[in-house]
Order: C-alpha cells, then sequence, then structure tokens
C-alpha cells in the first residue's frame, strides 16, 4: 500500500474545503472538489436540471471516482471534498483496493449549530459557475443524510484547524 485517498465529507460549512486542501498540500497530492466541478459544469445546467437526484448524485461520484482512479493508475493520491455516503465510500474503497492504496474518510462537523449556521451564512467561496448554499439546503442535507457508518474519522470544525489537521495527517501518513 503506498498512496493515500483521502475524502473529506459532511454538511455544507464543517470545514471540508480548508482541510481538504491544507492536507493536499501538505501529501503533495491534488485535490478534487465536487463543488468546483459541478460549478465546472455550469454551461450543461439546462440538460443536468433534467436528471432526477439519483442519477445527479450518480454523475457527480462517477465523475470524482474518474479523477481518483486516473491519480492511482499515475501512481499518486489524491484528496477529494464531497459528500458520500456508506455506498459510494464502499465503492471508492474498491478502487483503492485494485491499486494498493490506502483509503480514509474523514468526517466533518461543527457541534455548535450557532457557530455552523453562522460559517454558511457569511461565507463566500466565489466559486464559477455554482451557488452558495443558504441554512436550509444544510438542513434538507442533514434529513436526507443517513449516518456513516463505514470506518471513518470524525474530526469537529469547532476545535482548531492546527488541531485537526494533525489529528488526520497522523491517521493517513
Amino acid at each position: 500500500m503506498s498512496n493515500p485517498v483521502v475524502v473529506f465529507t459532511g454538511l455544507s460549512g464543517t470545514g471540508k474545503s480548508t482541510l481538504a486542501d491544507l492536507l493536499a498540500r501538505k501529501l503533495g497530492v491534488p485535490a478534487f472538489s465536487g463543488d468546483w466541478l459541478l460549478g465546472s459544469l455550469a454551461p450543461a445546467h439546462a440538460v443536468l436540471a433534467r436528471l432526477d437526484r439519483p442519477r445527479y448524485l450518480a454523475m457527480y461520484h462517477s465523475m470524482l471516482e474518474s479523477l481518483i482512479t486516473r491519480q492511482l493508475i499515475l501512481d499518486q493520491g489524491a484528496v477529494v471534498d464531497c459528500r458520500i455516503d456508506d455506498t459510494v465510500a464502499a465503492r471508492w474503497q474498491g478502487v483503492a483496493d485494485q491499486y494498493s492504496a490506502h483509503f480514509h474518510v474523514i468526517e466533518c462537523v461543527c457541534s455548535d449549530e450557532t457557530e455552523h449556521r453562522r460559517r454558511v451564512e457569511g461565507r463566500q467561496r466565489n466559486i464559477p459557475g455554482w451557488h452558495e448554499v443558504d441554512w436550509a439546503h444544510v438542513q434538507r442535507s442533514r434529513a436526507e443524510s443517513p449516518p456513516l457508518t463505514v470506518p471513518h474519522l470524525t474530526v469537529d470544525s469547532m476545535e482548531p484547524i492546527e488541531a485537526n489537521l494533525e489529528r488526520i495527517r497522523s491517521q493517513v501518513t
């Protein structure tokens, strides 16, 4: 086993992107963000809007899986910033196993709901072709997302970024 595939998952506003970008820099591997990927598809929005939610999510996860696979073919790892469920985690674990790569899931949470809401409502990511999410989106996502049961590390964004990054680094390296 050599290259890591590290997936950051969790609700919007829990620090996934921040930690994913920092870890990718430390590991010297690319960071793939689901939101940036979907933003790049803005010209195809009319076509994508016709997809039902399961097909849309399948396309989204399939594109990210393709990027992971490409990195592993090149004998390199990857960091991925997107929401996943147990089914996607199991599929991506299989891809990592096929290339003898370490696979890690990091779930990001924010234990202070008031602070979580403040972060969501106050952020401006400026992703071309993508929208900012609001608190109602976070609440819908929470309601439709079953808890992860696959092995994973949970980090709380109420802890200092450096402490969370060190916990993650100690697990993935």
